[in-house]
């Protein structure tokens, strides 16, 4: 069954222009965003949950997420509501993450951080109804023609990338490792590879099996995200240590006033961008039986080396 989309389709390939891809995808990301979350009583925390949510980004996640979809024969409206489930899972990190308790981060995107403005209490309770949401959105708004037994496995992806099994113990390795200089490589591949690529990865593998994308296809799709995610946060190891707070929109140097291992200590900043290069070609090799389907992806993935914010 062909579902049909009340969105625009993705332009030609002979004509594809990734900024135009971009502008138009976070569009749409933001206005389904915006409709997920009305203000109502109490009206204090869904205030907090949609300012962080709102906050700007690039929402690389959920635009990967519609990407993936549309390459493996589904559409923008089979996806959306994973798409929005996985930048609720990530703002929620965000907001989290810059808590006093882990990064006490002030900046966030360029505005001041969810507890600098709503208090630490109401920021912890903004990401755990942001984290909620997540799930319960993907359950009740994917479209019906979807079979549940796809919701179902995107649901337990989704939650095995945020538990202990990814994103969370990434951030627990990471916490465990400040201000321990012998950190190894392993330990920051761990850290990575969980922290950072886990929701990437999700996010990819999740618009395939919405489409019931084949087992070895979904092994392509992981593999590349994998890749993009490791590669994305080497780059923005570099960005802490070469660009200014105006030009990220957060705290700058903040992994070596927090005597973090980086890649670019480890490696030093030419071969990091050397590293982060190979990546993105072997993530986009993994694509090439896609043909021109996976136009988008492969431009997001150079896309993510080439970013200065």
């Amino acid at each position: 069954m062909v579902a049909t989309n009340k969105f625009n389709k993705s332009p030609e390939a002979s004509t594809f222009s990734l900024s135009a891809y971009l502008k138009e995808r976070q569009k749409l990301c933001v206005t389904a965003l915006d409709q997920a979350i009305p203000v109502i009583y109490p009206e204090r925390i869904y205030e907090a949950m949609r300012y962080s949510l709102l906050a700007g980004g690039k929402r690389v996640r959920p635009i990967l997420c519609l990407a993936t979809c549309e390459m493996t024969g589904g559409t923008i409206d089979i996806a959306m509501p994973t798409a929005c489930a996985v930048e609720m899972i990530h703002t929620m990190s965000l907001i989290h993450d810059d808590l006093p308790a882990m990064d006490n981060d002030d900046y966030r995107r360029g505005k001041l951080t969810n507890h600098k403005v709503y208090g630490e209490d109401v920021a912890i309770l903004a990401g755990d109804g942001l984290l909620a949401l997540a799930f319960e959105f993907v359950a009740t708004q994917t479209p019906q023609q979807v079979p549940r037994e796809r919701v179902l496995q995107v649901i337990a992806r989704l939650g095995r990338a945020l538990g202990a099994a990814g994103l969370v113990g990434g951030q627990v390795v990471d916490l465990e490792s400040e201000g321990k200089s012998d950190t190894s490589l392993e330990t920051l591949n761990f850290i990575h590879n969980h922290k950072t690529a886990a929701l990437l990865e999700a996010s990819v593998v999740c618009g395939g099996i919405l489409t019931g994308a084949s087992s070895q296809d979904v092994q392509r799709l992981s593999r590349y995200a994998q890749n993009i995610g490791l590669a994305f946060q080497i780059v923005d190891d570099i960005l802490d240590i070469t660009e200014t707070q105006e030009q990220l929109g957060k705290t700058a140097g903040k992994d070596l006033k927090a005597q973090k291992v980086t890649y670019p200590s480890l490696w030093g900043l030419d071969e990091s961008r050397s590293k982060a290069q190979e990546l993105i070609e072997a993530a986009c090799a993994e694509l090439e039986p896609f043909g021109e389907l996976a136009q988008p992806l492969k431009a997001i993935a150079h896309y993510i080396i080439s970013r200065n914010h």
